[in-house]
């Protein structure tokens, strides 16, 4: 039996700004305008991680996470930023106040993306399509930079729909043409289905949504698991999901990767300390303690671990978030390693559901 649409749809927008860190560097830099701009780790010595990259830089092949040395060498000519990132939450902080002119449900994804329900709006427009073009245009004339947007009556088919006429567009999909939108979809644009679920799928013959819709909820369980049951629906234009404004904080922590490779353990403890100073400070503006203490390692040449460590009650001193993740460290180390990034988190907070507002300076919750 087909799963039906939903009678009464919802208004949903997603707001994505055009390769906003970039964007705004070209702004804010007239030297910048019109040149490939990667903004992430300089390439030079071990180099680091694209962040984002100007449009012009995409052309070539330049992407997000991609190591820098990479990127230069698709693009000789590409000018490395370092990020400004106390510029980029100013700027978040601007976009998400023109959000909230006409709804109060967002949910922020990160500084430059998030959803809005707009079903009911304070202005009583009416139109979702009128108000992404207002949004949009608030965003152009107020801080001279571009976001595409996409508008349906979902959240999955909002946010694909958002990347489809990059940069400055928009694309609405309307409750009739949802399915059949769905049913061309590439596999591999469906959320979470990730390059190997991609390949398996393709191998299985699955290459479109209307592939996918061949299979009954029961075998797409069984090959895909859990996730599968969720394709099986939004595959028939079906995603309940809500607009959260305020999200379950499942875990909280901080992170620092290094300019150079760290080699021995007394330099890795140093930044540990540090760390756990910025860990600690977040868990006591929120009031949370948790019972379980997380460390995340990621070597030079990209490997990663995590190393954890539960407690029978929930911790949130400094001295003890420190000396957790030194233990942890120095079980995990071995001579010879080079480590380029190490990362502190608490999780498993009070048995309480805890539900926090994002913060008042990314606009976004302090997710590790």
């Amino acid at each position: 039996m087909e799963t039906q649409l939903n009678t009464s749809h919802r208004k949903i927008i997603h707001i994505d700004m055009d390769a906003f860190y970039a964007s705004v560097e070209q702004r804010d830099n007239p030297d910048y305008r019109g040149k490939p701009i990667v903004v992430g780790g300089l390439p030079e010595g071990r180099g680091g991680v694209v962040a984002t990259a100007s449009y012009e830089a995409r052309k070539f092949g330049v992407r997000s996470a991609m190591p820098s040395k990479q990127a230069l060498q698709l693009c000789p000519q590409a000018i490395f930023v370092r990020p400004r990132f106390a510029a980029y939450k100013e700027v978040s902080q601007h976009i998400r106040e023109i959000f909230s002119r006409y709804t109060d449900l967002i949910e922020p994804l990160s500084l430059d993306e998030a959803y809005l329900d707009v079903t009911t709006d304070k202005l009583n427009i009416g139109s979702a399509i009128e108000i992404a073009q207002q949004i949009k245009q608030a965003i152009k004339n107020e801080l001279n930079l571009t976001a595409s947007a996409g508008v349906s009556i979902n959240k999955f088919v909002a946010k694909i729909a958002s990347d489809m006429n990059k940069p400055d567009g928009l694309k609405f999909i309307g409750p009739s043409g949802v399915e059949s939108f769905m049913e061309v979809l590439p596999v591999e644009k469906f959320f979470g289905v990730g390059k190997v679920t991609a390949q398996k799928m393709k191998k299985m013959g699955l290459h479109t949504g209307a592939d996918l819709k061949k299979l009954s909820e029961e075998e797409m369980h069984r090959h895909f698991g859990k996730a599968g049951r969720f394709y099986f629906k939004i595959v028939r234009g079906v995603d309940s999901r809500e607009v959260q404004p305020h999200r379950e904080t499942k875990s909280m922590g901080a992170e620092d990767t290094f300019a150079y490779d760290l080699t021995t353990l007394d330099e890795m403890n140093a930044e540990l300390d540090k760390i756990a100073v910025t860990v600690a400070n977040r868990l006591e503006k929120y009031e949370l303690k948790g019972r379980t203490i997380t460390l995340k390692v990621k070597y030079s040449d990209f490997k990663q671990i995590t190393r954890n460590q539960s407690f029978p009650a929930p911790v949130g001193d400094l001295e003890i978030i420190s000396a957790t993740a030194k233990q942890l460290m120095a079980v995990s180390f071995a001579e010879g390693q080079r480590v380029r990034l190490l990362g502190i988190s608490l999780s498993n907070f009070n048995e309480v559901t805890i539900k926090q507002k994002p913060d008042k300076d990314t606009g976004q919750l302090l997710l590790f």
